[in-house]
């Protein structure tokens, strides 16, 4: 009886263990005919270009905005934390590195979370409630191929763009904030932002664009073609795949100083 507990606490890590080794396992696989897929010239350019535009233009909105705020929102609290032993020109090269290297990413990828990764996962899951998977396989069509491969590798192509669009907008938004609420002049905020810029951080912010435009799409399909159990099955594949992703990124941008900036 007294082990009763730890028992059940082996089995439940177990459990877990073993469903991560799962998705993992299937995840790899999932990306590795992608690959193929898109080597081998299979993957159906046309629903490529579909998915970019969806990803990509019809998201642009929303990361700007994304991307504004961010950009106001540190050069107020930087410029509140500031006193007058520091130089108000720094606060150009916090609001430049801050919106660089964390934030533009990672509210991009939130973003695109909420707004394609969700939608890919319904949609997919959708079909594979309704059968419309299965008449692919028995087609002859792989579904992997039609759906999996524009969806992620749009991902990875747009991600980048959006994200650096995203820097520009913030830093530019931080200029004018700064002007307007601490009074610190554009030349001021340029010469602190590029007294304290290394080229590298651009890279480093680009890199994580990829990762994360990877990600969202490589969970979000896997999630989808997952999915049973009808209307009700949707809605819990959604709401895990949006889980998954948002831990997927945090996890993953975790992971990027330790391995990139040491």
């Amino acid at each position: 009886m007294l082990l009763s507990p730890f028992v059940a606490v082996l089995r439940g890590i177990n459990r877990v263990g073993e469903s991560i080794a799962v998705h993992a396992g299937e995840m790899g696989v999932l990306a590795w005919r992608v690959t193929s897929a898109l080597f081998t010239g299979k993957m159906p350019y046309r629903e490529f270009l579909t998915q970019a535009y969806s990803m990509g233009i019809q998201s642009l909105p929303l990361v700007c905005v994304t991307a504004i705020l961010s950009g106001v929102v540190t050069t107020q609290q930087g410029g509140y934390q500031f006193t007058s032993s520091i130089p108000l020109y720094v606060l150009g090269s916090v609001v430049t590195v801050g919106v660089v290297l964390e934030l533009g990413p990672v509210l991009t990828a939130i973003v695109m979370i909420g707004r394609v990764g969700a939608r890919i996962t319904a949609e997919i899951g959708t079909m594979q409630v309704s059968e419309q998977i299965d008449a692919l396989y028995s087609l002859g069509r792989d579904p992997i191929v039609v759906l999996g491969a524009p969806r992620i590798i749009a991902g990875l192509v747009t991600m980048p763009a959006l994200v650096a669009i995203a820097n520009l907008v913030g830093i530019f938004a931080g200029v004018v904030a700064a002007e307007i609420d601490v009074g610190l002049g554009r030349e001021s905020f340029l010469y602190g932002a590029r007294l304290f810029w290394h080229s590298y951080d651009l890279f480093y912010s680009i890199a994580k664009a990829v990762a994360f435009g990877f990600v969202i799409p490589l969970i979000s399909v896997h999630m989808g073609l997952r999915t049973r159990g009808g209307a009700e099955g949707v809605g819990r594949a959604t709401t895990a795949s949006v889980v998954f992703m948002i831990i997927a990124i945090l996890v993953s941008d975790a992971m990027f100083p330790p391995l990139f900036l040491d």
